[in-house]
């Protein structure tokens, strides 16, 4: 049993996305083909500042031919659960039915962390259900008929605590919906965390796609929360 902590890791990104994403904006408003616009010399900053400005002015189909690849462990399946419900995208998740575990590596919520008696009951309840989950793997090994099928039928008995790892793919617009839902204050924990940690990487890469990216209020300039606002911005009357 072995507390696990989040890692983001940036696998792909789209080759040369700037001239990509500049290239078919440009398209829109010229004669000129994106492959012969592509061969055309343009100061990367003059790029960059009309993407900016065609995103900011809400035209975001053109970020759709760029994409981004992360590597995410150290995350709960309460989490891929929310996740996987951005359905643009693309998705490879650790199989608890192909991958056993010796320790099983779980998430503990800031909240039952942070209170003493609260920690003691869950490390508690978490050592139970890793000797159980032992047990009957044991039990079923010893089986030859059901020794394939052990870890498909034990994991039953894992909570949602248990730690899994997941390749994500999103293009560019699908990420700026991501952030604008996900960094909300009102997000879960820690799918909040995740999208941060993708937004670092993303603006680091790309930030004339992601310079102005994060929760929906920052781009309205107001909450649309309602009673529920945090408070950062006015909510809308």
């Amino acid at each position: 049993m072995k507390q696990v902590k989040l890692k983001v890791t940036l696998l792909d990104v789209t080759k040369d996305s700037i001239d990509l994403i500049y290239a078919s904006a440009r398209q829109c408003y010229s004669k000129l083909s994106a492959s012969e616009i592509t061969k055309n010399r343009v100061p990367l900053y003059k790029k960059e500042n009309f993407i900016k400005k065609v995103v900011s002015s809400g035209h975001e189909s053109i970020t759709e031919h760029a994409k981004f690849t992360f590597s995410v462990e150290g995350i709960s399946r309460v989490t891929t659960h929310q996740l996987v419900r951005h359905r643009l995208a693309s998705y490879s998740q650790q199989s608890q039915r192909y991958v056993g575990f010796d320790d099983i590596p779980y998430i503990i919520p800031p909240v039952i962390k942070n209170n003493k008696k609260a920690q003691r009951y869950f490390l508690d309840t978490m050592k139970q259900v890793e000797n159980a989950y032992k047990e009957l793997i044991k039990i079923f090994e010893s089986e030859a008929k059901n020794r394939e099928t052990k870890n498909q039928d034990v994991r039953y008995i894992l909570p949602s605590c248990v730690e899994t790892k997941i390749v994500i793919s999103m293009n560019c617009r699908e990420l700026l919906h991501f952030f604008r839902l996900r960094c909300c204050a009102r997000a879960q924990w820690e799918i909040r965390n995740l999208a941060r940690e993708m937004l670092k990487i993303c603006k680091k890469k790309l930030p004339a796609v992601f310079c102005e990216a994060g929760p929906k209020c920052v781009q309205l300039g107001y909450c649309p929360e309602g009673q529920f606002s945090c408070g950062r911005y006015p909510v809308k009357r």
